[in-house]
């Protein structure tokens, strides 16, 4: 028998109250800021319409370890947790501290809740959490024992999580500067612009009313996720894209045949260089890429600017190498079906299901 089922079966035996979120706290909401009271360089962070610092306060509203519940915009009816003090803007509801609720279990159990809150979000002009729904919200409250155990499990499920986390990001920029190295030739190899060696064209258009919501071929136009899908296909398997508008700049490569819209610039006709080789080159050049958008209202690429592009004219041999060295590195870092994704995946959904499951006890009869 576990530690947890040893205190619920010694301290709760009968079940566990489930008691409404108003009648244990208050419910607060924050206090608009205006974007000139905001800077970077003060200490509080201050949060309103999402889980990410709007900016920073010279002040602070509210104190370290606040459960937070995003009621405007897009984030509308998501659950956060500050352990440091910070500015709560109009946009931020927070939960007042209490004697009868330990704030991290407070947090967890509203994360459990979470699709339910952000089902009930309004979505009549800008989307919109009442404050009513928050308090409305039942869940259990074990006695502070049971609470401590159950938040020291689930920390534990974080911090995993959160290591697996940093060493994505670490395993990323190695991945980068072994890509950038990899690339870094020196002079004595010639480079060639990318248009004396392939063909750079553009996609065909095709209207949303053509699309099939679950056809053999996706439809890329103007970011890397499908718009759709469509019966058949202009670009064959492992084939480099870029996009030219919208998410301008982006860089996409598909291994498997499909459709390019006009905002697509495709790579054919090949003399001399691999497909793939293409695709890392330009991973290398990206911010450059991205500073070469026009910046109108809807962000555009120049053709021109990827035709002029310069890439090292190596041999066939040595672009497989280089190609199958950071197909490697990509796996482990992007692949959602192994790797690290893969396992940070797991773990979440392992995380998720154990939450919910110890977070559901027998309701005590009254």
């Amino acid at each position: 028998m576990s530690k947890l089922e040893e205190l619920i079966n010694e301290l709760c035996p009968d079940g566990v109250e489930y008691i409404r979120l108003g009648n244990m706290t208050k419910i607060l909401r924050g206090k608009r800021l205006i974007k000139s009271q905001l800077s970077y360089n003060e200490k509080y962070p201050v949060f309103h319409g999402g889980l990410e610092p709007l900016g920073y306060y010279g002040e602070s509203n509210r104190k370290a370890n606040t459960v937070m519940v995003i009621n405007v915009g897009a984030s509308a009816g998501t659950v956060g947790y500050s352990n440091v003090e910070f500015w709560s803007s109009d946009g931020c509801f927070c939960l007042e501290h209490s004697t009868s609720i330990i704030n991290r279990y407070a947090y967890y159990a509203l994360l459990s809740c979470e699709k339910l809150l952000r089902s009930k979000v309004r979505f009549a002009g800008i989307p919109t959490l009442d404050n009513k729904v928050v308090e409305d919200v039942k869940f259990p409250l074990p006695p502070l024992p049971v609470q401590h155990e159950i938040v020291r499990i689930l920390d534990n499920f974080t911090l995993l999580t959160a290591e697996l986390t940093a060493e994505l990001t670490a395993r990323k920029k190695q991945y980068e500067y072994y890509r950038d190295f990899l690339f870094d030739f020196s002079d004595d190899v010639p480079r060639v612009k990318l248009v004396d060696i392939t063909d750079i064209s553009r996609g065909v258009r095709v209207v949303k009313k053509q699309l099939i919501p679950n056809g053999k071929y996706p439809v890329y136009q103007n970011c890397l996720t499908a718009m759709g899908y469509y019966d058949k296909h202009n670009c064959d398997a492992d084939t480099t894209y870029v996009i030219s508008a919208g998410a301008a700049g982006e860089i996409g490569f598909c291994d498997k045949d499909f459709w390019a819209a006009d905002d697509c610039l495709i790579f054919s006709n090949l003399n001399g260089v691999i497909n793939k080789y293409i695709y890392y080159f330009l991973t290398t050049k990206q911010d450059f890429i991205r500073s070469n958008v026009r910046r109108a209202s809807i962000p555009r690429l120049s053709r021109r600017v990827i035709e002029n592009l310069q890439i090292p004219f190596v041999s066939l041999e040595e672009q497989e190498r280089i190609v199958a060295i950071l197909d490697r590195f990509d796996t482990l870092c992007n692949d959602l079906t192994s790797g690290l994704p893969a396992e940070i995946e797991a773990r979440r959904k392992q995380y998720e299901y154990y939450r919910d499951r110890i977070l559901t006890f027998k309701e005590k009869v009254a």
